[in-house]
């Protein structure tokens, strides 16, 4: 086949995960392309209104540095955040919130810093293959169909979709019937009297979820969790006409301006149009009344006015490839610090309910610990230039419930970026990347990639429960 276009590396997905793998393969050297179906980079952060980010943290340690920790520089020195804070309804350990305009602006300028092409509005349509290994990717652009051809080529498109067309073989939600995590239709409100709100939460801690709520006195951002009672009691009025356990809101680098995140779309396919498009009305029905919800029962919100709902559904969970490892929630539970590590988190195992009961399953970890991500989970033995990175990376239903937030995804990311552009310079198949090549350069980069050492009277694994 003629090819129009060559790129070292080719990355398909702009979302957190693309762009880290972007500039860090373009800051080592490699020629590279970023494909985005979209006219702005940041995928679930800037196109389903998600945030705020979270968590870097584990306890007080910053576990995600690198690329992902430049990237929230950028946002603070230019006013699009405040930076890391705790999180104020105590479910991890820090929580970023951000300007979604800004973020849009930051990544994009960080891309083309680093010499990386970028390539908006194009739709992935598939590989070309010539046994184990893909020549190249075919696109599709509104004018027409065109052929890219790749050394390495890394999928960030968060449904696995380069892997799948290559033939590597994958899992849909969990093993028994697989249903994957609900969709949420997330949506900004501004006007909220933060203060009032703040009031509330102090004279009715009993009902939140907050560990710290003495964090909100001297916190720059504030968000509420909790009053199960008030949920059920506008779902028994049918006030809410979706399951729901508690209220969840965060307040956005604008002051009094909230994301709520409580809608709840389970039993869809993030890989069916139809489903997607069912989900998306769904999800602003449930909007309009979580909204009236707020104002009716949450001091604070009743003058609220909605900003907009995401521009697309969110999605927690997709294709995950099977990989040379596949990474499992015990793993993570007892701190496993793999040998290949390319990648640290300390965000808790957080399974909304795949069925759309209320309750969601959290696996909490050793406070101040953290887990690693090993660099088998984002390569695969079918195919001999290919990275993975992002929610599709090789894991568990369990284990992605952890690994799939945003920050964790960006240091996958820039991991994947890297060994891309290593894969290439060495001209060795992904899966044979020098592992102490790439984790050297990772740590020179920025990377976090230090261990975490358990002690002897440690348990065996962390706190579980429902809620």
């Amino acid at each position: 086949m003629n090819f129009e276009y060559h790129y070292d590396v080719v990355v398909i997905g702009g979302g957190p995960s693309g762009v880290s793998a972007a500039i860090a393969s373009g800051k080592n050297g490699a020629k590279t392309l970023l494909v985005e179906r979209f006219g702005f980079l940041g995928g679930m952060l800037t196109n389903a209104g998600t945030g705020p980010m979270m968590s870097f943290h584990a306890g007080e340690k910053q576990v995600v540095q690198g690329v992902p920790g430049e990237i929230v520089d950028r946002l603070v020195q230019n006013g699009y955040s405040p930076g890391h804070m705790k999180d104020v309804v105590g479910y991890c350990s820090s929580v970023t919130p951000f300007d979604v305009e800004g973020l849009k602006i930051v990544m994009e300028e960080m891309v083309m810093e680093n010499g990386v092409d970028l390539l908006y509005h194009t739709n992935f349509v598939e590989t070309i293959l010539e046994g184990k290994k893909i020549t190249g990717v075919k696109l599709f652009s509104k004018g027409g169909f065109f052929t890219v051809s790749a050394d390495v080529v890394v999928d960030a498109s968060a449904d696995a979709d380069v892997a799948v067309s290559a033939g590597v073989s994958t899992r849909y939600g969990r093993d028994k019937d697989h249903l994957a995590q609900p969709m949420t239709m997330n949506a900004k409100v501004y006007n909220v009297d933060r203060e009032r709100l703040k009031k509330f939460m102090r004279e009715n801690v009993q009902d939140t979820n907050a560990k710290r709520l003495e964090v909100i006195d001297w916190s720059e951002r504030t968000g509420i969790s909790g009053f199960k009672e008030l949920i059920h009691e506008a779902i028994e009025k049918r006030e809410l006409n979706y399951s729901r356990d508690s209220v969840l809101c965060f307040e956005t680098n604008n002051k009094n301006e909230f994301i709520i995140n409580m809608s709840r779309i389970p039993r869809k396919s993030a890989l069916n149009p139809f489903d997607l498009t069912k989900a998306e009305i769904e999800g602003r029905q449930q909007v309009r009344e979580t909204v009236a919800f707020l104002r009716k029962y949450i001091p604070g919100f009743e003058n609220c006015v909605l900003a907009n709902t995401g521009p697309n559904i969110g999605i927690r969970e997709s294709n995950k490839i099977d990989g040379v490892h596949i990474l499992k929630e015990e793993e993570l539970l007892v701190n496993t610090m793999f040998d290949d590590a390319i990648a640290m988190g300390g965000y808790p195992i957080d399974i909304h309910n795949p069925e759309g009961k209320g309750v969601t399953n959290h696996q909490f970890l050793i406070e101040g610990s953290w887990y690693s991500i090993p660099y088998r989970c984002l390569v695969t033995e079918k195919v001999d230039n290919l990275i993975v990175v992002g929610r599709s990376l090789s894991a568990s239903h369990g284990a992605l419930a952890a690994v799939r937030v945003t920050p964790i995804a960006m240091a996958v990311g820039q991991a994947g970026g890297t060994a891309a552009a290593l894969a290439q310079k060495a001209n060795v198949h992904t899966r044979d990347v020098d592992i102490h090549i790439l984790r050297e350069t990772l740590i020179k980069q920025g990377a976090f990639l230090e261990k975490y050492i358990r002690s002897d009277d440690a348990p065996e694994t962390g706190i579980a429960y429902e809620s």
